[in-house]
């Protein structure tokens, strides 16, 4: 596909994503699509564009990394702690490509939303039985967003409590992160699953980019992206068998999935056009000044 280049002053560089089961799709990195942008070509795409702070690019390793990936002594490891974690799974197929994107500010809109995900049992003493359930996906970012974990057949079922929200895996599934744009401009969705960025699987940081989504667009994030053309599918599996703990050595952060969404600057998202409301109120009914004395 043919992507253009801006120039730097436009902006910081944002991720787009691909999918390359069959033809790939602009904007998109994941199985399932809603939508998606028109006027998307096929072309080659340019590999030279550093992610985020050009000082400072993101690599990304060998498509086909599989070391960690799932197996029969992934799953003997002893477990730290008890219920679910995510493993880094099979690979699979998905392109990214590059774009730019100027954040209107550091700040999430809306602030920081988060899924918690555990066994039965799990998810049970979290919320001292005390919950009420719900389908489908559910807003973040002052609706801008719909989102949930998409597991089998469909969105997995949340459990609320105390102002929170769970969901039950089931053991060595693959889930993915479903992610609805309901507005009409691009928007920034930084991931982490296991306090990991799901781009780079690093410890997450609001510093760091995003994938791009296009206006009412529909996208699922499947897994840690381990090459330009690839991800290693999420997995629920033991704590002992999780990615976190395997790679990282680190079992903090585990049973917990992150979203911050930025808007772009300078545009309102949810006409898609510039904000330039604030210069309106600037405006003088009487643009000339007046005379010293009326004739």
């Amino acid at each position: 596909m043919k992507v253009k280049e801006s120039s730097v002053r436009d902006g910081v560089r944002g991720l787009l994503l691909g999918l390359s089961v069959g033809l790939p799709i602009f904007l998109n990195s994941c199985a399932n699509t809603d939508s998606m942008p028109r006027g998307a070509a096929s072309g080659e795409v340019s590999r030279t564009l550093p992610i985020g702070d050009s000082s400072s690019p993101r690599t990304l390793g060998a498509p086909g990394d599989n070391t960690l990936a799932a197996s029969p002594e992934y799953f003997r490891q002893p477990s730290p702690r008890p219920g679910y974690a995510t493993a880094w799974g099979p690979s699979l197929s998905s392109r990214m490509t590059y774009t730019s994107f100027r954040r209107s500010n550091d700040t999430p809109h809306g602030g920081i939303a988060s899924v918690y995900y555990n066994d039965k049992e799990g998810v049970a003493e979290m919320t001292g039985r005390d919950y009420y359930t719900s389908t489908g996906r559910k807003r973040a970012a002052n609706g801008l967003v719909e989102w949930g974990m998409r597991s089998g057949f469909g969105i997995l079922r949340s459990y609320h409590s105390k102002g929170k929200r769970y969901v039950v895996g089931r053991r060595n599934a693959k889930y993915s992160i479903s992610l609805k744009n309901n507005s009409r401009s691009r928007l920034e969705v930084v991931v982490s699953v296991d306090g990991l960025d799901v781009v780079d699987g690093k410890p997450a940081s609001l510093r760091k980019r995003g994938y791009i989504l296009a206006p009412e667009q529909t996208v699922e994030i499947r897994g840690w992206r381990s090459s330009e053309e690839e991800v290693a599918s999420f997995m629920f599996s033991p704590v002992g068998g999780s990615y976190s703990h395997l790679k990282h050595g680190e079992t903090q952060n585990i049973g917990v999935v992150g979203l911050a969404v930025f808007t772009e600057k300078g545009i309102d998202p949810w006409s898609g056009r510039s904000a330039d409301g604030p210069r309106r109120f600037s405006a003088s009914p009487f643009a000339e000044s007046p005379l010293r004395r009326a004739r």
